[in-house]
């Protein structure tokens, strides 16, 4: 049963935009150290590391259900390993403001895959004009790369930051459509620890994460990363998501903008010019209208599955 917010409710919301916000910033500043994968790795190692003494420490049960776990690794490639692996390769070449700016899209992304996928989710009026706002601002902000004198590479990570959206969309449908039922930190706790195995494998496989040589910088994004963007933000949304469900929990997504436009100016002095602030108005924009109460009509989506009719016992 959905919870009527707290104010310690209000403080965990707050609390999960700020982790996840700032963690693009790190994610800059460990790219500059660091390869792709074992950046990953080493973030999804420590948060592992805090998800498994949560999850012991709270003795929660494991699910016995076998097909669990196999949703649980296609949820770990779609909403983990992609979308971190092209945020972080993204991140080599554009702004961690933008990063954080397109992946607050994600609700415009999930309402496409939902109304296509999910019965009870179809598209509706303010949906559909959310849509198209939003899909304005990242349209306004992509086009930066597409100018005069912009890199290839930046183009391709502006290009990566919408791959990892549509990823974070798609895994948000998949969830609701085939996890349900679990208590809300298995899920996380298995999501991160499949991710890592497949993660440290590639850098294994690829990197050679043994030759690398941390610095202070390294060493710091990747704690920081670990313990808050991959072990108590996870934490923190699945708790919020089981009190609040998923409409309120969403609203995180405004303030990942925010706080990445604010941390980006503060530790790497990135211009935030008018395209991005517009664009970062039309993107917010789109995800209330996408939230909102009005407009509520059915436009199209998949048809609800019917009930079969019982047969008429009363004679």
């Amino acid at each position: 049963m959905i919870a009527r917010p707290t104010r310690l409710d209000w403080l965990g919301l707050l609390a999960l935009g700020f982790m996840w916000g700032t963690s693009y910033v790190f994610i800059k500043i460990g790219v500059q150290t660091l390869p792709t994968f074992t950046l990953i790795a080493a973030r999804l190692g420590i948060g592992l590391a805090v998800l498994v003494a949560v999850v012991y420490l709270a003795r929660e049960s494991l699910p016995r259900n076998p097909r669990i776990y196999g949703h649980l690794v296609v949820m770990s490639l779609i909403n983990i390993v992609i979308p971190f692996a092209l945020i972080t390769t993204a991140e080599r070449s554009v702004d961690s403001a933008l990063a954080a700016i397109l992946n607050g899209a994600v609700p415009l992304f999930v309402i496409v895959f939902a109304a296509l996928f999910l019965h009870d989710e179809p598209m509706t009026v303010n949906r559909l004009a959310g849509l198209l706002i939003g899909y304005a601002g990242v349209v306004i902000l992509v086009s930066r790369g597409l100018g005069e004198g912009t890199s290839q590479s930046s183009l391709m990570g502006e290009l990566a930051l919408l791959g990892s959206t549509a990823a974070y969309g798609i895994g948000a449908v998949y969830a609701r459509r085939n996890v349900r039922g679990l208590r809300p930190m298995i899920p996380a706790l298995f999501q991160v620890a499949f991710a890592f195995v497949m993660v440290a494998v590639i850098a294994l496989l690829f990197e050679r994460p043994w030759t690398v040589r941390w610095n202070v910088d390294a060493i710091g994004s990747v704690i920081w990363l670990g313990v808050l963007g991959s072990g108590f933000a996870y934490l923190v949304n699945f708790r919020l998501l089981a009190r609040l469900g998923a409409t309120r929990t969403s609203l995180v997504a405004y303030l990942l903008p925010v706080v990445g436009i604010i941390a980006g100016a503060i530790v790497f002095k990135e211009t935030v010019d008018a395209r991005v602030v517009l664009g970062t108005l039309f993107v917010i924009g789109g995800v209330a209208l996408v939230n909102s109460r009005f407009g509520q009509r059915r436009l199209f989506g998949r048809t609800p599955v019917a009930e079969t009719p019982r047969p008429d016992t009363s004679s």
